[in-house]
């Protein structure tokens, strides 16, 4: 009886290569990509509890779990599927209706989620973050491009870019086209022409390939890629993806 064959690892999956040439403008993620999400969050959840604790404190007692308010979030969106794309919406309905269900004013929830937006916008920037756009936006024009509601703006850092697309805006979220096409529009460049960066295998790097663009994987973490089709390039950091483009 023949020896049993063993298993084989699969084969790698060749990327196609960065055609630098096609390069003429940088479309880049936010959230996880320039900045940590988790902890800008809970600070403002954190600053949404404390603000609703002083001016509705049964709601706030209500949220005291930090799984209630995406729960909440979850029901609102079961019957408005349009803000899927809209988190901001989401977040500000999600208030509304904890306000509602507690017997408070559901007319606190523009406060409310003003106290949450603004505590949002200050990001504590991924330490090679500013001397990236720096040298991103003295070579391409460079967009932002993002499923969340950061306002590059307010943080500080709209200096670096030509544009700033949101999911909330241009109506759908990535992975989808549309906001991708979006991007290159608000450039006046085919999407060929861009290269899209963000650390989202999926909504990122996927998205942008089906939509006609390079991308550039940001895998801090060293995840194997999960799909067919790969990225023309993966970077561990922002100051890899500089040293990528130099």
């Amino acid at each position: 009886m023949p020896a049993p064959v063993p298993d084989l690892p699969p084969d790698p999956v060749c990327a196609p290569p960065l055609d630098m040439a096609r390069i003429r403008a940088i479309s880049i993620d936010l959230d996880d990509t320039l900045w940590p999400i988790r902890p800008t969050i809970a600070r403002a959840e954190a600053a949404l509890l404390d603000w609703l604790g002083q001016h509705a404190p049964a709601t706030a007692a209500a949220l005291a779990d930090g799984q209630a308010l995406r729960a909440l979030g979850r029901q609102v969106l079961a019957l408005r599927p349009g803000l899927q794309a809209d988190l901001s919406g989401l977040r500000r309905e999600a208030i509304r209706l904890a306000l509602t269900q507690a017997g408070e004013s559901p007319a606190l929830a523009e406060p409310a989620f003003d106290r949450f937006l603004a505590e949002r916008q200050r990001v504590v920037l991924f330490g090679d973050a500013h001397d990236a756009l720096a040298f991103l936006s003295a070579r391409y024009p460079v967009v932002a491009l993002s499923n969340g509601n950061a306002d590059v703006q307010r943080i500080g850092i709209g200096h670096y870019f030509r544009a700033s697309i949101s999911a909330s805006v241009c109506g759908v979220a990535k992975p989808d086209a549309r906001i991708f096409h979006a991007a290159a529009q608000a450039l006046r460049l085919p999407p060929q022409a861009l290269l899209h960066v963000g650390d989202d295998a999926t909504m990122d790097a996927l998205g942008a390939i089906d939509a006609g663009m390079q991308a550039v994987w940001l895998n801090a973490a060293g995840h194997p890629w999960p799909h067919d089709r790969p990225p023309q390039a993966t970077v561990g950091s922002l100051t890899a993806l500089c040293r990528l483009l130099a």
